[in-house]
């Protein structure tokens, strides 16, 4: 993989063979937003505290960001996305937070994971205290909610995964959240499906994606999918149900096929590590986060590389609006050196969105 220099300017994503055409947006009638004509927006903080992760709710009124100051901020992108104008969430945590998970049911709640303080913390967005903190053995890293709302796994900075359930206590009707005793899983990410009957894992030094039934645990053999040579980091799940991306080490993104198990495609127009995947509301485009200064949109049906968008710091992670062509990303500027004729540049945190938020 090549040196990323400090000086990098964006080049142009490689374009593959021409796709079959029964594939292309022209012959199944689909409308191309412009991605060029759009400009992205840079939303620059005070302070040296990264932003570790960014989240639509489920109804994309909200948008939310972590990092490590320790505060939750909450925006209505089509109100501002000035910093003072944002809700600010705090007391919950008194070490940087590493991620945020929406509940799929509920615009309102969500959870935060913090590794340092090993817990999670639910929330509830109409009021400013948390609704619940949950005291892990573990140190929590991604989350990620069931369909239902009621389930979140987690898994930690060790790569393993376990969960915490929603529902009455052992001594108590009234429902909280509590920990499920499971069998022992290894994975660095991992998501439910869209059903919530099943798991999607992976891990960093795996070239395989497993599938794993749920609640039962049990590794589904005829599904192990070999993906990648130096591990799999990423994962998304095409909200039709058609494809499964994963994105790894290599550089490369690989869409597999849900019908027949298979990889029917690989988007190579990456030059560095693959860090965080979506797929937008309609299932058409795919957004690839990586270690380049940019965020790279591709067809889902072709491979076919649509636009890069330039980015002012390599992008943490990145998720499209549930019902709109914007994505959001996050990530942190570098802290340059001064030379005897130029004053240093210290490193400050970027939450950005690029797309048509009319």
């Amino acid at each position: 993989m090549p040196p990323k220099p400090d000086d990098e300017e964006v080049a142009p994503p490689q374009r593959p063979p021409s796709p079959p055409i029964y594939t292309t947006f022209g012959v199944r009638g689909v409308h191309v937003p412009n991605f060029s004509a759009f400009n992205p927006r840079d939303y620059r903080f005070t302070g040296p505290h990264r932003m570790n992760h960014v989240a639509w709710n489920c109804d994309g009124k909200r948008l939310a960001a972590v990092g490590i100051d320790k505060v939750t901020r909450i925006w209505n992108p089509d109100k501002s996305m000035d910093v003072h104008k944002s809700q600010s969430f705090t007391g919950g945590h008194s070490e940087a937070v590493d991620y945020i998970s929406w509940n799929p049911t509920h615009p309102d709640l969500f959870v935060t994971s913090s590794s340092t303080e090993r817990k999670l913390v639910f929330w509830d967005a109409r009021q400013s205290r948390n609704i619940q903190q949950v005291a892990l053995k573990s140190y929590p890293m991604q989350t990620n909610y069931s369909p239902d709302g009621r389930t979140v796994l987690y898994n930690t900075s060790g790569h393993q995964l376990y969960f915490v359930e929603y529902g009455p206590g052992k001594d108590s009707v009234k429902e909280s959240w509590a920990t499920r005793d499971t069998p022992q899983m290894v994975a660095s990410t991992a998501m439910f499906n869209h059903a919530g009957d099943g798991l999607v894992l992976t891990h960093h030094a795996e070239h395989q994606i497993r599938v794993v039934d749920y609640p039962s645990m049990s590794v589904n053999e005829t599904t192990a999918l070999a993906a990648h040579v130096g591990g799999c980091v990423a994962v998304a799940l095409d909200p039709r149900g058609r494809y499964l991306a994963s994105g790894g080490h290599d550089s490369i993104v690989n869409m597999f096929d849900l019908t027949d198990w298979i990889c029917a495609r690989t988007i190579t127009s990456c030059e560095y590590e693959i860090k965080a995947l979506s797929f937008s509301f309609d299932g058409e485009y795919l957004a690839i986060a990586s270690s380049g200064n940019y965020v790279d949109i591709c067809a889902t049906e072709t491979s076919e590389p649509l636009h890069r968008v330039p980015s002012p710091a390599s992008a943490q992670t990145v998720a499209w609006h549930p019902n709109r062509y914007v994505i959001a990303y996050c990530g942190q500027t570098k802290h340059i050196e001064p030379t005897p004729t130029t004053p240093a540049v210290q490193s400050v945190p970027v939450v950005s969105l690029f797309g048509l938020l009319e």
